[in-house]
């Protein structure tokens, strides 16, 4: 079964998407030449994840209900996966909550690795994890990145950090 790979341009720069029958493999940001001009190809798994990519960044989804198939992943990455999905659109957790939920919480730095190889960006949300005095650490798409995606679920910034749900508020 072949992926097909698909470049879309969206709020936070270019997208590259992969997909097969059986689901959602990779999202993965990219460079603006690389980005497709021709409309996609009919694929129902990739007109799932484009609807639900363009609702989420017009903020009318909060959720995704997708096939997600990540091509890589040892079983502890894949546990630190499952767990960002549980993460509610619009809050934050520390790395070390995080730890906490997938039951290892001395690994609060396997976590941050883990939480950093994520294939599925914005999908599996991993952009809602942040330091835990609130400020936004690193995010393969970059921390302005990391900042949009936040606002769009409606979490904000200011100079020392996150504000909100993020600080109990």
């Amino acid at each position: 079964m072949k992926a097909l790979h698909h470049v879309i341009d969206s709020p936070v720069g270019p997208l590259e998407l992969v997909v097969d029958d059986l689901g959602v493999r990779a999202i993965h940001f990219t460079t603006a030449d690389r980005v497709s001009d021709a409309e996609p190809p009919a694929h129902d798994v990739l007109d799932r994840l484009l609807s639900q990519l363009r609702e989420y960044f017009a903020g009318t989804r909060q959720t995704f209900d997708l096939p997600l198939l990540p091509e890589r992943g040892t079983p502890f990455q894949r546990a630190v996966w499952k767990a960002l999905q549980r993460i509610p659109y619009g809050e934050t957790w520390s790395y070390s909550e995080l730890a906490v939920k997938v039951g290892r919480p001395k690994a609060v730095r396997a976590v941050g690795q883990a939480n950093g190889a994520n294939p599925l960006p914005i999908v599996v949300p991993c952009h809602r994890v942040i330091g835990r005095d609130g400020t936004l650490t690193g995010f393969g798409g970059g921390v302005e990145v990391k900042r949009l995606l936040l606002s769009i679920e409606g979490c904000w910034m200011e100079e020392m950090g996150m504000l909100g749900e993020a600080r109990g508020e």
